[in-house]
C-alpha cells in the first residue's frame, strides 16, 4: 500500500450528499452536474494514474459567475472542492476526494482576446497550451513556455503548476509568461490580479498564485504574453562517453555565458528507448546525448553554435551534428518530446519524477540514481532540462506485481531527497500534490511550512480548497518528521555496519 494519506473523509458530506446535489444542480446547466458512476469514473484520476478515488460528484461550470455561485455553496456547506484542468498534471495534485466536488475548467475553452498590439493573449483557463500559439502564428507570434504535454494541457493548469518545458531555460516558466489572471476564492469572491503591463503596483500576487497548484482559488482567466518567432533557429545533437563529460559541457556552455532556447539531456536508457519508439536515428553507442537549440538573428545564432561545437569538442563529445533545415531541428526533438510513451512501451508501468539540482551536479545525480536503481531493481530512464537542472527520472515498474508500486514510490521519495542533500528542490515543473507530500517536510522547516499554512488560511480559513495537496498540515508533518527520523536512524545502523552508503 501506498505511504500516502489523504484527509479523512467526512461522513456528514457522504450522508448529505443526495441534498447537497439537488442545491449544486439549480447552480449550472442540468447536463453540467455529473453523479452517476459511469460519468465520473473518468475523473477518478489525473496523468499520475497510481492514485485514484472517485468524487463525490463532478461540475462542469461555463462562467465565473457559476464557479463562484458554486465555491460559495460549498464554502457555506463546508464542502470540500477539487480544481481540475485537462487532467495532465503528474504529481496528484487534481485527484479527486470521496467527499469532494470536484469542479472541472474543460468548458472554459475559448481564447477571449488577441491584443498583438500589446503583444498579449486572454484565455480562459480550459485552452489549450499549444492552442494560443496556433492563435497567433499566422502573425508571427508564439507562446515561449512548452511542457511535453502541451497539446493537451491546459494553460490554467500551467498556472497552477508553473510549467515549464525545454525552452524554459531562455524563457522561462509559465510564471515569468502570464501577465494577469481572473481567479474565484473559496468564498466565491471574483478576484483580478495583474492586467496587460509587464509590471504591476504592490505586492506580488500573481507570482504567488502561479505554481499555488489550485490551494488559493480557482483560475477562470489568464492573460498571458507572446513573443515574436525568431528569425533562425538551429538545434545540435551532440554525443557524451561520460555522464561526466556531458555534465561539464553544459556548466561550461552557461559559464560562456551562451543562453540557448533549449538544452536537454538524455541518458543512454532513454536514448535507445525513444529511438526504438520515434526512429529518431539517434547515435546508440553514446551514454549521454544533449540537444542544445539556439534561437536569434542568423548571425547570432550561427557564431553560437560554433562556439558550442568548440566546447562540445573540448568536453570529449563523440558525435556533434547540426541542423542543416526545419526539419532536420525538429528531428532532434522528435524522440525527446516521445520520451513518456517510449517509456509506456518498455514496461507495463512508469513513475515520472521531478526535481531541481544545480547544473553542476548533473553526473553526480545520475550517478546515485543509477545507484538507487540497483538498491530497488529497477530500471530507469533519465531525461533532464540541462540547462536550469529540471531533472525527470522515469523509473519503470509492473503495478500488477505486488508491492512494485510501493518500491517505486520509495525510489522516487529517495531520488527526491538527493535532489535536496545536493542543494536543490523537490520540484521543478509537476508541482508537489498528494506525490512530494511526504518529502516538503525534508526540503522544509517547521517555521517555513507553518509560513505556508498562515497563506493558505488567509485565501481559504476551512481549508475546504484542494485540500491534502501542497503542504502537509503541521500534524501531519510531525508524524513525517518522526517517520523520517526513524529511517535515518536506520540507514546510519546500515551504513556503520558498512552495508551499503545511504545516498
Amino acid at each position: 500500500m501506498s505511504n500516502i494519506a489523504l484527509p479523512k473523509i467526512d461522513q456528514s458530506i457522504i450522508e448529505r450528499k443526495k441534498n447537497i446535489f439537488n442545491k449544486l444542480k439549480k447552480l449550472t446547466a442540468r447536463e453540467n452536474f455529473l453523479s452517476h458512476e459511469a460519468e465520473i469514473k473518468p475523473y477518478e484520476t489525473d496523468a499520475l494514474a497510481v492514485y485514484k478515488q472517485i468524487p463525490l460528484g463532478v461540475i462542469l461550470p461555463e462562467s465565473t459567475e457559476e464557479v463562484s455561485n458554486i465555491l460559495k455553496f460549498c464554502y457555506q456547506e463546508n464542502i470540500k472542492v477539487v480544481p481540475r484542468g485537462a487532467g495532465t498534471g503528474l504529481s496528484g495534485g487534481a485527484l479527486p476526494l470521496q467527499d469532494a466536488i470536484l469542479i472541472s475548467l474543460t468548458k472554459f475553452n475559448k481564447i477571449l482576446e488577441i491584443d498583438f498590439a500589446n503583444k498579449c493573449v486572454v484565455a480562459q483557463p480550459g485552452v489549450t497550451n499549444l492552442s494560443i500559439t496556433h492563435a497567433v502564428q499566422h502573425k508571427g507570434f508564439y507562446y515561449a513556455p512548452d511542457p511535453s504535454s502541451q497539446l493537451a494541457c491546459s494553460i490554467g493548469g500551467n498556472v497552477a503548476e508553473n510549467s515549464g518545458g525545454v525552452h524554459s531555460l531562455k524563457y522561462g516558466t509559465t510564471t515569468n509568461n502570464i501577465l494577469g489572471v481572473e481567479i474565484v476564492l473559496m468564498d466565491g469572491t471574483i478576484c483580478r490580479l495583474g492586467g496587460k503591463s509587464l509590471d504591476q503596483e504592490g505586492y506580488d500576487m500573481l507570482g504567488l498564485i502561479c505554481g499555488s497548484e489550485g490551494l488559493l482559488g480557482v483560475i477562470t482567466e489568464v492573460t498571458v504574453k507572446i513573443l515574436k518567432t525568431p528569425q533562425t533557429v538551429k538545434a545540435a545533437l551532440i554525443g557524451f562517453p561520460t555522464h561526466e563529460d556531458g555534465g561539464n559541457c553544459v556548466s561550461e556552455i552557461i559559464a560562456n555565458g551562451i543562453v540557448p532556447a533549449g538544452m536537454e539531456i538524455m541518458d543512454k536508457a532513454l536514448i535507445e528507448a525513444t529511438d526504438n519508439f520515434s526512429k529518431a536515428g539517434y547515435p546508440r553507442d553514446v551514454e549521454l546525448l544533449l540537444i542544445v537549440e539556439l534561437d536569434g538573428t542568423a548571425s547570432e545564432v550561427d557564431e553560437l553554435i560554433n562556439k558550442i561545437a568548440e566546447i562540445s569538442k573540448k568536453n570529449n563529445s563523440s558525435t556533434i551534428k547540426i541542423s542543416k533545415n526545419e526539419k532536420e531541428r525538429l528531428s532532434f526533438w522528435i524522440g525527446r518530446k516521445a520520451a513518456f510513451p517510449a517509456c509506456g512501451a518498455m514496461a507495463p508501468d512508469y513513475y515520472c519524477m521531478d526535481g531541481s539540482i544545480p547544473r553542476g551536479k548533473l553526473a553526480e545525480a545520475l550517478k546515485e540514481i543509477n545507484k538507487l536503481s540497483k538498491k530497488y531493481n529497477l530500471s530507469v530512464a533519465n531525461c533532464f532540462h540541462a540547462g536550469d537542472g529540471n531533472l525527470h527520472p522515469l523509473i519503470l515498474f509492473d503495478a500488477n506485481v505486488p508491492g512494485e508500486f510501493e518500491k517505486a514510490e520509495a525510489f522516487g521519495g529517495e531520488i527526491l531527497e538527493l535532489c535536496v542533500a545536493v542543494g536543490g528542490c523537490i520540484t521543478g515543473e509537476h508541482g508537489v500534490g498528494i506525490e512530494k507530500i511526504r518529502q516538503m517536510i525534508v526540503q522544509f522547516s517547521d517555521e517555513e511550512l507553518a509560513q505556508f499554512h498562515a497563506i493558505k488560511d488567509a485565501f481559504d480559513p476551512q481549508s475546504t480548497l484542494n485540500p491534502g495537496k501542497g503542504v502537509p498540515t503541521l500534524k501531519r508533518c510531525q508524524e513525517y518528521r518522526v517517520l523520517q527520523s526513524a529511517k535515518e536512524r536506520s540507514l546510519g545502523s546500515i551504513n556503520e555496519s558498512g552495508a551499503h552508503n545511504h545516498v
